[in-house]
């Protein structure tokens, strides 16, 4: 069952199924079909957010478990509405003791049953990276103890972390140094700092609390997904939203997999983030992405094209970085591979080095490697057997490494790619290869450059294109049209748990591409008010902090008064700084310098001055920010595919990155204001009741451009179906007066009679 539109929830322990079925009228009332819900498995204690999955095979406790499941479901029935989970098939939780699985293979290696589960080299026992400090201090300094813990002995590491020891172990474990018993076991202790280097087990990212699973293998499969197969055949699920899909050694496989269990009538999504250009091909065998490139594509139509030079420049004068994103990318893959993936790196060029021929050394095949995922323009490849949408990805790879490439090495970097078409079938190298630039590459833009490229922050965010300022309305169309062809029922979102900015901050935010030169004048007064106040804040960082309040600035004064607004921003900010990998990190956090920064931002927060100059300044541009807002809304409720609504943004979304973007949401204001909803609740319900009532027309029906003859920047097209045909006219910026849109059917409209204190207009006829 295809659905109509989703309501994306966050589950945690303070937001169970009962407090989401207590809503379900209210997302009736608003027109939503179907709740998007977080992962339900059990996850790690106390987790916030469901991807930490200790025990894939049973619906979370803490959540309401499966009894709490069932009510939510039959409650959604009852409504007519339904019901998609959050699956997380690429890893699982491996910190503190909950996951069963995990222990067991510590307690019995490669004997363990749950052995195949995790992506583990067996040649040498399983690196645990947890200690503070090098293995002899940590004995030294009693770190380690002995804990007798249900009817078995146990390693307690620091007081609170346990871990099996073999079961041969167990009768003498009170009578051993315990230094003699670590050398027996099937995994070996050493510091946190040595995972980059020398973790022997795929991991999530950088992530050391997250075990790599091993889903390719047909058994792995049925086992960690019996639970979700089960759901879907007793009609309690409607489909899923894959994870992190490029994480699996066969994402195609895998989705095709899915699809012949689950068969044809499940919504299957993946979370994938294309590159600049790249398409999603019909191999998959899905319904198309979880709206990261929608999300992408109505962000850049707000967006002013002639924002580019002058905003690029005055980020450079500031901040003496660059004004392009492209040297930030570049640097930031070469010291993530360096510094988080250099063990990863070595395992990857290991299993090349296995199948060279005579004359290609190691060390020649490290370079080409190297090079080449410094400039991979995408996630990655797929195999064992490419699609052929792969073919155009290395033929963009292999211009862009050209620069980079040591002399008289080409040979080498053509061999690589020669290996990654498919050429000898090396499948366990090109997966380690494909394993690496997928993480290389989302940590190197997103989580990385993108904290450290601050041209507009709008323009950065999950998927984005930020060296690409603006999308025109004619490339815009053109990419609808794509998608009412081939994936009409792919999701459509412009708001997520990972965006990096609420979708009303983004909205804000992207006014200023329009007004670059007054832009540059208010910057140049708040930089006056900051001075004395920056105590040795870098210029750059103070920049983005002037963008960050000017997208966050609530609305409501008491956040101002009550000091929530500052919370907020010393959260983002220290998160930012450490991100950004400059001043600061999250492996040796400089707490002085983000001390100054939080500092300066309270400080503006307390300022007379500054509140005073950015409230007026917001007085100039909130026109401007709540047409883009409705714009955002119009767009996502109208266009080929399903909407995505997440939780809380039918009001003002100021949010910023997690967990900003996971604060609780208070409901009893939202149903009470539904019966005199306020313009962005308003447009949701009349749109998402549209399609409710017309739903082949915006499921199945086609896209068409409309032509604007003048000045006026316009988006306007038809949906249609049989006989129905919903028109849309969307003001992107200031009306000009003689403008004429001529619809597809004929129609013909003067555009200066189409907007009345709204940039939408529609009509169904």
């Amino acid at each position: 069952m295809i659905p109509r539109a989703t309501y994306r929830l966050q589950f945690h322990r303070d937001f169970t199924f009962a407090d989401a079925e207590a809503i379900v009228p209210y997302l009736d009332r608003l027109g939503i079909s179907h709740i998007y819900a977080s992962p339900v498995t059990t996850a790690a204690p106390g987790s916030t957010h469901g991807y930490d999955v200790v025990d894939p095979t049973r619906i979370n406790p803490e959540l309401g478990g499966e009894a709490g499941f069932r009510r939510l479901v039959a409650s959604l029935r009852a409504h007519g509405m339904g019901i998609i989970i959050d699956i997380v098939p690429n890893h699982m939780g491996v910190a503190g003791d909950t996951n069963g699985w995990w222990n067991d293979v510590l307690r019995h290696g490669r004997n363990s049953s749950y052995a195949d589960v995790f992506d583990i080299d067996w040649s040498r026992p399983i690196l645990l990276p947890i200690l503070g400090s090098s293995l002899t201090d940590a004995l030294a300094e009693g770190a380690l103890t002995l804990e007798h813990h249900q009817d078995r002995w146990w390693l307690t590491a620091y007081g609170n972390r346990r871990l099996p020891l073999r079961d041969e172990d167990q009768a003498a474990a009170d009578q051993q140094p315990i230094a003699a018993l670590l050398d027996s076991q099937h995994y070996r202790l050493a510091s946190w700092r040595t995972a980059n280097d020398e973790l022997n087990w795929r991991r999530f990212f950088a992530i050391n609390e997250l075990a790599g699973v091993r889903v390719e293998d047909p058994a792995v499969l049925d086992r960690t997904h019996e639970l979700y197969f089960r759901l879907h055949d007793e009609g309690l699920i409607d489909g899923v939203r894959i994870d992190h899909v490029d994480g699996l050694t066969d994402p195609l496989g895998y989705c095709r997999a899915l699809r012949a269990r689950l068969g044809d009538d499940a919504w299957i999504v993946i979370e994938k983030i294309l590159g600049p250009g790249e398409e999603l091909s019909p191999e998959w065998a899905v319904n198309g992405t979880s709206g990261y490139d929608f999300m992408e594509e109505s962000a850049a139509l707000l967006h002013h094209p002639s924002g580019a030079e002058p905003l690029g420049r005055l980020w450079h004068e500031i901040s003496g970085r660059p004004a392009e994103l492209a040297p930030e990318e570049l640097l930031a893959g070469q010291q993530l591979l360096a510094w988080q993936f250099s063990g990863q790196l070595e395992f990857c060029v290991d299993a090349f080095a296995a199948i060279a021929p005579d004359g290609i050394t190691r060390a020649m095949l490290r370079r080409a490697i190297e090079r080449l995922l410094w400039v991979f323009p995408v996630y990655r490849t797929y195999g064992p057997t490419p699609p052929a949408s792969d073919e155009s990805v290395r033929a963009a790879v292999r211009v862009r490494v050209a620069r980079h490439i040591p002399p008289g090495e080409t040979p080498v970097v053509d061999l690589v790619l020669r290996w990654l078409s498919g050429e000898g079938s090396h499948s366990e190298a090109v997966r380690r290869f494909q394993q690496l630039s997928a993480p290389i590459a989302a940590k190197a833009l997103e989580d990385t450059a993108f904290y450290r490229y601050g041209r507009l922050l709008s323009r950065n965010d999950v998927g984005f294109d930020a060296g690409l300022m603006a999308l025109d309305p004619a490339a815009f169309h053109l990419r609808m049209q794509a998608r009412a062809q081939q994936w009409p029922t792919a999701m459509l979102t412009t708001a997520t748990h990972d965006h990096k900015r609420g979708e009303d901050t983004r909205a804000r935010l992207a006014v200023l591409s329009a007004i670059p030169d007054r832009w540059r004048e208010v910057v140049s007064d708040w930089e006056a008010m900051a001075d004395p106040l920056s105590h040795g804040v870098d210029c750059g960082d103070r920049y983005m902090l002037f963008q960050a309040l000017l997208g966050a600035w609530p609305s409501d004064a008491r956040e101002l008064e009550d000091g929530t607004l500052g919370e907020r921003i010393s959260a983002w900010q220290t998160k930012a700084l450490r991100e950004a990998k400059l001043r600061s990190s999250w492996e040796a956090p400089d707490e002085r310098y983000e001390a100054c920064c939080n500092d300066l931002a309270l400080a503006l927060i307390d300022s007379p001055a500054f509140v005073a100059s950015i409230s007026s300044f917001l007085g100039e541009i909130g026109e401007a920010a709540h047409r883009n807002s409705l714009v955002q809304v119009a767009l996502r409720c109208t266009m080929p595919g399903v909407p995505d609504l997440y939780q809380g943004t039918e009001f003002a979304d100021l949010s910023l990155v997690d967990p900003d973007n996971r604060r609780p949401v208070d409901y009893r204001a939202r149903i009470a204001a539904l019966d005199d909803p306020p313009a962005k609740m308003r447009l949701i319900a009349t749109l998402l009741n549209l399609r409710r009532t017309h739903p082949t027309l915006f499921t199945q029906g086609s896209y068409e451009a409309a032509v604007v003859d003048g000045d006026a920047r316009l988006l306007a097209f038809e949906r249609r179906h049989g006989d129905a045909i919903f028109r849309c006219a969307i003001s992107l910026g200031e009306d000009q007066p003689g403008s004429v849109i001529r619809f597809p059917s004929g129609v013909v409209r003067q555009a200066a009679s189409l907007f009345d204190k709204t940039p939408v207009w529609f009509e169904l006829a």
